[in-house]
């Protein structure tokens, strides 16, 4: 008898975190409202937006459900256009204090971010996960190149982790000496003297920067500045920024390139924000080659979690969604 009321008294404590008559809390849940759609797992929460600002998930609602934090930018994984190197009279602003003093060009615009105005994700439905694809083709050309390049990320949501995994496939209509495209990676930092976040981690610099060195604007060139060298690729490419709760550090929002030699430029400057830039490839293409890159993004405890769980998936790529599963190749 005293071992059954220990054991129901056990079950009642288990239960407490549930709310009345619930099973448990959500382990995957869609929601299409309209204008976005939402996931719910039982560790984070995210929207992403179909009209307005698109692509990635939506500012704001990076919802880690373990410490209430949110995400602080304009968005997550959020994509730009494509470019290559040298000055052309393209309406590319050569402000040093937005662009550093390096030199480049539209290929393929417009910015899908600002400018696409919508997209239409595509959901994917699998026992242990939920994932969305959404798809877009350029249709502003630079000079002396042609439209029609496509871009198509997907997004995939699994329970019971904090994070998400991500990938963009690029497939080009032109032959470019060297082509590149521009990313948020994670996303940028909304702060007022640093208010918001204690600190940023940069991988390939193996620090972390405090949030008083972003009191000031400064190029991205200037400071905490990656740039790909041949003879020399980083580990991991990891960059990170711990958030404040209630005035105290808590979590890290992470965005992990999960090839690092994909990264051909990485910026970390300040200019009213942080600006998390990163751009990739940076390599001959050849009209109809497809290209891009793999990631994770989400919320980590300290950089020993962050370390673990980028060389478990090191090296990836691509997401490959069939027949009601998927994997990363």
């Amino acid at each position: 008898m005293r071992a059954f009321f220990l054991a129901v008294l056990l079950l009642s404590l288990l239960n407490l975190s549930a709310p009345s008559g619930a099973a448990g809390p959500v382990k995957l849940h869609l929601e299409d409202a309209g204008a976005f759609i939402q996931i719910d797992t039982d560790a984070l929460q995210a929207r992403i937006r179909k009209k307005g600002y698109v692509s990635g998930v939506e500012q704001g609602t990076f919802l880690d459900k373990k410490t209430g934090a949110r995400d602080l930018g304009f968005g997550l994984h959020i994509m730009d256009f494509l470019l290559a190197p040298g000055w052309r009279d393209d309406g590319y602003s050569r402000d040093a204090n937005l662009h550093g003093n390096l030199p480049k060009h539209l290929v393929e615009g417009p910015q899908i971010c600002t400018q696409a105005k919508e997209l239409k994700p595509e959901v994917f439905k699998g026992d242990n996960f939920l994932a969305l694809r959404q798809r877009y083709t350029f249709n502003q050309p630079g000079k002396g190149y042609k439209a029609g390049s496509t871009w198509e990320q997907t997004l995939v949501f699994q329970p019971g982790v904090r994070w998400f995994f991500s990938c963009e496939r690029i497939t080009s209509v032109n032959d470019v000496d060297d082509l590149f495209y521009r990313i948020d990676m994670p996303g940028h930092i909304r702060h007022r003297n640093g208010d918001t976040f204690t600190q940023v981690y940069l991988s390939y610099l193996d620090k972390t920067i405090p949030a008083s060195e972003f009191k000031d604007n400064f190029g991205p060139d200037q400071k905490f500045f990656y740039q790909r060298r041949k003879d020399k690729v980083p580990a991991r490419m990891i960059r990170a920024y711990q958030v404040k709760r209630d005035g105290k550090p808590g979590p890290w929002l992470a965005g992990m390139t999960l090839d690092p030699a994909a990264v051909s430029e990485a910026w970390c400057h300040q200019r009213g924000y942080v600006c998390f830039i990163e751009e990739l490839h940076g390599k001959k293409v050849q009209a109809g080659e497809t290209f891009g890159a793999a990631y994770i993004v989400g919320w980590f405890e300290d950089l020993a979690e962050m370390h673990s769980v980028y060389d478990r998936y090191k090296g990836k790529r691509t997401i490959v969604l069939e027949k009601g599963k998927w994997r990363l190749e």
